[in-house]
């Protein structure tokens, strides 16, 4: 266990969060809800000071020459402040996962068992750019019974402190303990502390770009759940519709290229008929192809693609096309350069659907859908933390179940062993 004096940093506002932890663990739905409730509605009416720590935030990082890509993710305006407010107002009408019964029964010797869920305690946050994580990670854990530490980016460091100011007092006005979302210092050190903060900390989420993760994994003394970076494919199959596959290839990459779900890469079968019609649309909507041989034979103004673009999340308007000989090519670039998140087909025959279903390892796979529904809230379940690509305890979208462990109740009637 970590000492409060190896922790200058983090110490005091983990100390507060694992009080915190202890009293929300107790709290009924209700009054969980009730707070929600209350942190959205702070959120839309105290609009202005959040858009305008936002403003600077993005003034300084544009100043500094960050990519668009990124500017995007740390943005808000009006719209995304209510679009991140109604993630709340969705958390409320979700089940609360602590309490459920996962399984139970009576043992031959008359002993009830059952498997409950209950909250982890304290669970710490790490992630980039977008400040709407700290609301829906706020969010998330208080509904699940958690008490969350933040440790955002500095380049959205204002728009956090403006947030977490926001929704700490009307989460305190609401009846939840002091110390229930606490917001991390941005520099490099605290990170590290975070990840040795056993005793104070159950477990870390970290939230970002691959180097992040990395970090995370390398260096966390608590237990992880890890989210990953989104190499996601689309696979056109020979049988493939050719509107239908335009249509998805084109939101999988377009409609916004900024995200973990966006696809990366598009590999095609060599019988699909309607490649150069494929290209061309990608093309007129914007997008900069990197290509192999077949590809540039088909267009002439797609760059080279080299073993670099198959390994790259671009989180912009490029994207790397292969034509492959046969789905088997495809399953096999995807194993190779997949990053275990979303995976696509755009087919018509069952038996390609059903080889690729089977053969592909990844947290999602998308039949005749764009890689960009992979994302809690399409999913039903609100708001998430991110995507694990991961396979212990949790895997896909990081929504309330995946944000509690279980306990063991066992009641008798004065048993002896």
């Amino acid at each position: 266990m970590s000492d409060v004096a190896s922790l200058p940093l983090i110490g005091a506002a983990a100390l507060r969060a694992r009080a915190a932890s202890r009293v929300l663990r107790t709290l009924p739905t209700d009054v969980k809800d009730a707070a929600l409730a209350t942190m959205a509605d702070a959120l839309v009416e105290r609009n202005e000071e959040i858009l305008a720590a936002n403003a600077e935030d993005v003034s300084a990082a544009a100043a500094e020459g960050t990519p668009e890509s990124v500017l995007d993710r740390l943005r808000l305006d009006a719209g995304r402040v209510a679009g991140v407010a109604g993630a709340l107002r969705e958390l409320v009408a979700l089940p609360d996962p602590v309490g459920d019964v996962v399984r139970g029964s009576r043992l031959p010797n008359g002993l009830q068992l059952r498997q409950v869920r209950v909250p982890f305690g304290v669970v710490g946050i790490v992630y980039e750019a977008r400040p709407n994580v700290t609301v829906d990670a706020a969010g998330l854990c208080l509904k699940s019974g958690n008490a969350a530490l933040l440790r955002g980016s500095a380049s959205a460091f204002r728009t956090n402190t403006a947030l977490v100011a926001v929704l700490t007092e009307a989460a305190e006005k609401a009846g939840l303990p002091a110390g229930s979302v606490e917001l991390l210092p941005a520099d490099r050190a605290s990170v590290g502390e975070l990840l040795s903060a056993r005793g104070f900390v159950d477990v870390v989420i970290p939230r970002g770009g691959a180097s992040l993760i990395q970090r995370v994994v390398t260096e966390a003394k608590v237990p992880v759940i890890e989210t990953g970076v989104g190499n996601c494919h689309v696979y056109v199959d020979a049988s493939a519709d050719p509107a239908m596959a335009e249509a998805i290839v084109l939101n999988s990459k377009t409609h916004r290229v900024s995200v973990c779900n966006s696809a990366e890469t598009l590999l095609v079968h060599q019988d699909f008929p309607e490649l150069p019609r494929l290209l061309s649309a990608l093309e007129q909507a914007g997008v900069a192809l990197h290509g192999d041989d077949a590809v540039r034979a088909a267009q002439g103004t797609v760059v080279p693609a080299t073993d670099e673009d198959w390994a790259t999340e671009y989180l912009s308007m490029d994207m790397a096309v292969r034509v492959v000989d046969d789905l088997p090519a495809a399953l096999e670039h995807i194993a190779r350069w997949g990053s275990g998140h979303t995976e696509a087909i755009v087919a018509d025959s069952a038996r390609a659907i059903a080889a690729f279903t089977a053969g592909v390892d990844a947290a999602a796979i998308m039949v005749n859908a764009s890689t960009r529904f992979t994302d809690g809230g399409e999913f039903g379940f609100g708001a998430e933390i991110g995507i694990s690509t991961q396979k212990l305890h949790a895997r896909g979208p990081l929504g309330l179940p995946e944000l509690t462990s279980t306990t063991y109740v066992v009641t008798g009637d004065g048993h002896t062993r």
